[in-house]
């Protein structure tokens, strides 16, 4: 079946959050005069803010979206590294702001206007709805739409969430393509009839090695970067 939208997981696959969330780290740290590993706590805050939003909403509807598990898994750390001198606004530097102007990785603005001449091209993400606009208006996106997991009221990777953005899109799963660098979405996705594509992203957690660096073998299509993709497809 000929595929029509392409669903693109965006905060890691588009985003880079390691590089965003170190410089915020390290900014409020030197401010205070710590020193501190802090490409290792960015790591450690990405494992924790996805292991807490994770299928949030199985059994209720949500009750939190992206932004407040960002400050939650902060405020968290902050505890445990006893990093005391961080302020309200240092938190809210690095649990919003660094969140809210995270830069995309390069090339994929013009390989999202080479998308869109044959696909409709739709940011599917854990994101929250402010966090998409922001980053969409400060790397130039214009996204055909956004369908954000805030506002079905559960998270990936449930299968209601995949199923529900078919519907959205007024498509059937089959006609669309999750596109991510993970293959706890991807598979999610595959399961409910979707086409997957696997982008590697060897950097996504700077000095150490994405959890999903080998794709599952039942994907789609596998590329190197959005170029390659475009080809395949």
């Amino acid at each position: 079946m000929t595929i029509k939208a392409l669903t693109f997981d965006t905060g890691g696959t588009i985003l880079d959050w390691h590089t965003g969330f170190k410089a915020a780290f390290k900014r409020v740290g030197e401010a205070h005069g710590i020193t501190h590993d802090w490409g290792s706590i960015t790591n450690e805050y990405r494992r924790r803010t996805l292991n807490l939003m994770l299928n949030h909403g199985e059994h209720a509807t949500a009750t939190k979206n992206f932004d407040d598990v960002h400050l939650e898994a902060l405020n968290d750390l902050i505890h445990e590294h006893r990093l005391t001198q961080f302020s309200e606004n240092d938190k809210r530097s690095i649990a919003w702001e660094a969140l809210h102007s995270l830069e995309c990785w390069p090339g994929f603005p013009a390989a999202l206007t080479e998308f869109k001449k044959h696909f409709i091209c739709v940011s599917f993400t854990l994101l929250s709805y402010r966090a998409i606009i922001d980053t969409a208006r400060k790397n130039g996106l214009t996204w055909d739409a956004v369908i954000s997991c805030e506002g079905i009221g559960k998270y990936k990777v449930l299968p209601e969430v995949y199923l529900t953005c078919a519907k959205y899109l007024q498509l059937k799963p089959q006609e669309c393509c999750m596109v991510a660098s993970h293959n706890f979405d991807l598979d999610a996705a595959k399961q409910c009839g979707f086409k997957t594509a696997f982008i590697r992203r060897p950097d996504e957690w700077g000095h150490e090695d994405p959890p999903h660096k080998t794709p599952s073998t039942h994907h789609d299509f596998v590329a190197d970067d959005f170029q390659g993709l475009l080809k395949k497809l």
